[in-house]
């Protein structure tokens, strides 16, 4: 497979801007890139045309058209004949909802899996790839019709992880979610990726992609710090 999985798209550079060189390298290890589908919904309050727009502008420097699934005649064929295939972030139960009543969880996940198409995603992307959606940071505004998700990879994925925990806050913090996720959980890991962090899950591994360390969460044992580099996470 050939993946590249990211905790955030936006950043002080722009919009997708702190990880276009990783982009670049996903595609160029596929090859022939077009055709190119973005999955846009995850998308609630940004409507999907304009987050189309918005994410072509993005990857328009490095040469990147993508055409978005809610305007294809026939999205599981479009998916099917995709060699790119990009996930948005946004709210992930609205994602995975609509991709259900779609029927394009097993296409997308049978075309990533053969490794016919590249698959990049951020934020509810990156935890769409995931065994189950169960560690997103997102309000459950619709019903997903159950939480299984594409099961690209043996584990689970915390984008935006902060251990930061305000002044005066009295709600569970990050680590505490997490751990409650862990014990109900106790065999599946869980990676806490920071902002500006990503996975890139090629032929040869998975490798920790960004300048800042993550924390992997397991069972009942502290969670340890993965610093970046190759890394090995399974269940």
């Amino acid at each position: 497979m050939n993946l590249l999985l990211l905790s955030n798209s936006t950043s002080d550079a722009g919009y997708l801007a702190h990880a276009l060189s990783e982009i670049t390298a996903l595609m160029q290890d596929q090859g022939v890139t077009a055709p190119a589908v973005f999955v846009p919904f995850a998308g609630v309050t940004r409507d999907w045309d304009t987050y189309t727009r918005l994410v072509n502008d993005a990857l328009a420097p490095i040469g990147v058209m993508l055409d978005s699934l809610h305007q294809a005649q026939d999205p599981v064929a479009a998916v099917e004949n995709a060699r790119l295939i990009v996930v948005g972030g946004g709210n992930t139960f609205n994602l995975l909802r609509e991709l259900r009543q779609r029927g394009l969880l097993t296409p997308i996940a049978q075309r990533v899996a053969s490794g016919q198409a590249a698959y990049l995603g951020w934020s509810a992307g990156a935890n769409l790839a995931c065994l189950t959606i169960k560690t997103t940071n997102d309000m459950p505004i619709v019903d997903p019709e159950g939480l299984d998700a594409l099961g690209l990879v043996d584990f689970q994925i915390n984008p935006h992880y902060t251990s930061a925990h305000p002044v005066g806050h009295r709600g569970e913090t990050r680590d505490q979610r997490l751990a409650e996720f862990c014990v109900r959980n106790p065999s599946v890991p869980v990676l806490g990726l920071p902002e500006g962090s990503g996975l890139r899950i090629d032929a040869a591994g998975t490798t920790l992609v960004g300048p800042h360390d993550a924390r992997l969460f397991k069972g009942s044992t502290p969670p340890r710090v993965i610093a970046p580099g190759k890394i090995e996470v399974s269940a």
